[in-house]
């Protein structure tokens, strides 16, 4: 297959940020560059990519702490996450320094997406999907035909994204997953914002809190 995808962990609290890129152009895409940027750019530049775009799934700093100066550094484009999620996106300074994070940068002149967007790098295309409940703007990038997603915190292996934050809704986590991420196919594999990989079938058959079982 001519997609490729890399997962750098970032920030003290391990935020998976997703590089995909076309092996046939070496183009490409950097999803949630939340920190440690000169570690970023060394694994690209390893890779020998040429990104094209900075991607966002949501607003928390862990998440886009880097991309301002990713962006300087690249010149790609910051698109996403929705813009419902403005109110964090800038306010990174702010919440950053309470974990650690005192290097992160507020998003200016960032584009929003919506849900049925797409955005394309190389020879291809991820679909966008509007998931609030974590954050109100929360965004998830699904390859439809590698059966890959990069969704953000909206869904763990074995967990789910945690809603006691400002504007955060339980139930809108919920009916996210269950009538979002689901109808996508049990053999979709996707990775979260933080932790190990997985598929929807197998959450659907363990997860505890979104499993088949737990939710009848």
């Amino acid at each position: 297959m001519s997609l490729k995808v890399a997962v750098i962990p970032v920030t003290p609290l391990q935020q998976n940020c997703t590089v995909m890129w076309d092996e046939d152009t070496m183009t490409g895409v950097v999803i949630d560059p939340g920190g440690d940027v000169d570690a970023l750019k060394d694994a690209v530049d390893g890779l020998g990519i040429k990104i094209e775009k900075i991607l966002l799934t949501h607003g928390h700093f862990d998440h886009v702490g880097g991309a301002m100066d990713l962006a300087d550094d690249t010149g790609a484009p910051i698109i996403g996450p929705h813009k419902d999620d403005e109110y964090i996106t800038t306010a990174v300074t702010q919440r950053g320094p309470e974990f650690g994070i005192t290097d992160g940068r507020d998003v200016s002149g960032n584009s929003w997406l919506e849900e049925g967007d797409t955005v394309s790098f190389g020879n291809q295309s991820l679909s966008v999907y509007h998931t609030p409940g974590h954050t109100p703007g929360h965004i998830v990038f699904v390859h439809e035909e590698e059966k890959i997603a990069q969704v953000g915190d909206v869904l763990f292996k074995g967990s789910i994204g945690r809603t006691d934050f400002e504007r955060s809704n339980h139930a809108d986590l919920i009916s996210s997953i269950t009538t979002k991420l689901w109808p996508l196919g049990d053999d979709v594999t996707f990775i979260p914002g933080h932790g190990p990989a997985s598929t929807f079938g197998e959450e659907r058959a363990t997860n505890p809190f979104v499993g088949d079982a737990e939710l009848g």
